[in-house]
């Protein structure tokens, strides 16, 4: 794990790419209302279905990285390493299954770096010397991702804090701005979405109910 990572970032991250949305212009849409609302890290997760590719998908990382530097949220990009490097990212997050870390550590070492653990299992093979933060999951069942493993429930959360009481977490999987409270109680130091700020009516008010549980 890697010092003076400003875990604050990771309080309300949002997760998505186009594929999330209707269209391009409804994402960009609803990336700037939640943007204005506070969220605290963007990153653009475009893969799947229906997701931009090549050219498209690097002039999409371009907007979206101006748009968070004009909010001055951090920017980070799942998964590709081409493309983080190609839009000098603030950052990237990788899977279990994804390139590993000691491999990419030399294009990445003054940014962010995000690794998806969802057992202790993984945990403990996984080299976290660069890593800045976990991303825990699925907490809950979630339909934004094709590939979720079997949800671990607020427990999950609560083992993965007594193993590690340091490592920053955010948590990951079917979370909503109702359910939160536990998870964060139960030691993670934030939350990301996808759901449920692509598909809300008011993107304004589901983000600001997420701050609010830092403010209390």
């Amino acid at each position: 794990m890697k010092q003076n990572f400003d875990q604050s970032i990771l309080k309300v991250y949002f997760i998505a790419g186009t594929q999330d949305t209707p269209s391009k212009d409804a994402f960009i849409s609803i990336l700037q209302s939640a943007l204005e609302a506070g969220i605290t890290c963007f990153q653009l997760r475009e893969k799947g279905e229906n997701a931009l590719t090549g050219e498209a998908k690097l002039a999409l990382a371009k907007e979206v990285k101006a748009l968070c530097q004009k909010y001055n949220v951090p920017f980070i990009v799942n998964d590709d390493i081409e493309l983080a490097k190609a839009v000098d990212a603030d950052g990237i997050h990788l899977g279990q299954d994804d390139e590993k870390i000691e491999n990419i550590i030399h294009d990445f070492e003054d940014k962010i770096i995000g690794l998806s653990v969802s057992t202790l299992q993984e945990y403990d093979n996984s080299d976290l010397a660069h890593v800045d933060y976990i991303g825990v999951g699925p907490v809950y069942q979630t339909s934004s991702k094709s590939d979720a493993k079997q949800p671990g429930g607020i427990e999950l959360i609560r083992k993965m804090r007594l193993y590690d009481k340091h490592i920053p977490i955010v948590a990951i999987g079917g979370i909503t701005s109702t359910n939160c409270e536990m998870i964060l109680k139960a030691g993670a130091n934030g939350i990301s979405t996808i759901s449920s700020i692509t598909k809300a009516n008011d993107v304004k008010s589901v983000v600001e109910a997420y701050k609010a549980y830092y403010q209390s």
